[in-house]
């Protein structure tokens, strides 16, 4: 009386296998693993009951239909339903074979066969395609169920809507502080640009200004008119480097320690992006052998967030300059060595590029460049001599822990 028939099926599309997640079971079509399984569970439970009567007899079908109206069952899935159904048809069967009306039974199972077929062969929606039922047609107990599954799955739509709302707004959010800080430093980098040049009545008189330096007095020259402007806002600038096709177009200040420009701009005021530093350890008058600048590698690229372009031999090819003034000359250098470092332990016994600002002599000054020629991620074939001028400009890498991108470069004019 009853047709079993539970298998996964697959698809053929274009020649693509495509899984159909369709899952039958007597008949009807589920697409979810929860509902195959309490359809599986309600298919067990017909064959059990169906165990318990006598359904070769008319009584038998008769009872059993009176205990499933009577709500004495209860299923999970629309295969109750079709149980009752087909209880019913069995039972219509039995009563025409007794009164002879097998004629009026064979168009009602017909009926019953167009509507199995016309449901199997539709799109699976959780119990099956298209039918025309409503929630009257359930007992109460399965109302009350599928009313509940309704409300928790409403419940969970909308939390989900509401968390992808938040991360969404979160993002927007996050893009917009971030392109806000961008414009804010680069209206500000523009403001200091202009200043560099613009006229102002400080003066500074070398024949008051003196230096006592190793018992020499060294007269402090007149600082370049294009920087006055600027050094009359700030006294810690000590110059500005500017590298071609990049952000790098900064003005470069000096305090007695290496932290405070780490998270301040150039008017003194708290500023993530911080400010492109001189090493606190070097001295520009008079004048170190290696100049080191700090700045932070900025994932916008401002600082020194483009220096890592010398990674790249081509974009060296195209920029072997860099510029570089003190607030007493300008200086041309020409790039030397390009490397990846670290900053190591104080314990560990190797060369910290960090550490070379002065050679105390010409063998010290060779080992420092056989160094940094050895890491140097290619060969520009430049070289320099004990006593030429150097300027090292460093930042942040990620390729390691404590990382450090380099370029080294000396002196030209």
């Amino acid at each position: 009386m009853y047709e079993e028939n539970q298998e996964y099926y697959v698809k053929q599309t274009d020649g693509v296998d495509m899984e159909a997640k369709v899952r039958t079971v007597l008949g009807r079509q589920f697409r979810t693993e929860a509902d195959y399984q309490a359809a599986q569970k309600d298919a067990a439970y017909i064959e059990s009951i169906k165990k318990r009567y006598d359904l070769d007899g008319e009584e038998g079908v008769k009872q059993l239909l009176e205990d499933l109206k009577s709500g004495k069952y209860r299923f999970r899935t629309i295969l109750g339903q079709d149980f009752k159904e087909e209880t019913e048809e069995a039972y219509a069967r039995k009563q025409a074979e007794a009164d002879g009306k097998s004629s009026s039974l064979k168009g009602k199972t017909g009926n019953r066969k167009r509507k199995a077929e016309s449901a199997a062969g539709k799109r699976a929606t959780g119990t099956a395609g298209k039918k025309n039922t409503s929630l009257e047609d359930y007992d109460e107990d399965m109302r009350k169920f599928i009313v509940k599954e309704l409300k928790k799955r409403e419940w969970i739509r909308r939390i989900l809507i509401s968390a992808c709302m938040c991360v969404a707004a979160g993002c927007f959010l996050y893009l917009g502080i971030y392109y806000y800080q961008v414009r804010r430093l680069d209206a500000y980098a523009g403001r200091q640009q202009k200043l560099k040049g613009m006229e102002t009545e400080i003066e500074v008189t070398p024949e008051t200004v003196v230096i006592h330096y190793d018992n020499q007095e060294i007269v402090v020259p007149d600082i370049l008119e294009e920087y006055k402007m600027l050094y009359s806002l700030n006294q810690k600038l000590i110059g500005w480097v500017k590298i071609d096709d990049t952000y790098i177009d900064y003005p470069v200040l000096q305090t007695s320690n290496n932290d405070y420009y780490i998270d301040h701009n150039f008017d003194q005021e708290q500023d993530r992006n911080g400010s492109i530093f001189l090493d606190a350890d070097c001295s520009i008058l008079p004048r170190s052998t290696n100049l080191i600048l700090y700045g932070h590698h900025m994932r916008s690229g401002r600082m020194f967030g483009q220096l890592n372009k010398y990674s790249s031999e081509s974009f060296y090819e195209e920029h072997k300059l860099i510029q570089f003034d003190t607030i007493y000359e300008r200086g041309t250098y020409e790039v030397m060595f390009v490397f990846r470092s670290k900053v190591y332990e104080e314990s560990e016994i190797v060369f910290k590029y960090y550490q070379f600002i002065n050679a105390a002599s010409e063998t010290e000054f060779n080992s420092y460049m056989r160094e940094m020629a050895e890491m140097s991620l290619y060969d520009t074939g430049v070289t320099a001599e004990y006593g030429d001028e150097l300027l090292t400009l460093s930042t942040c890498d990620y390729y390691t822990d404590y990382g450090r991108f380099v370029v080294v470069a000396k002196k030209v004019k």
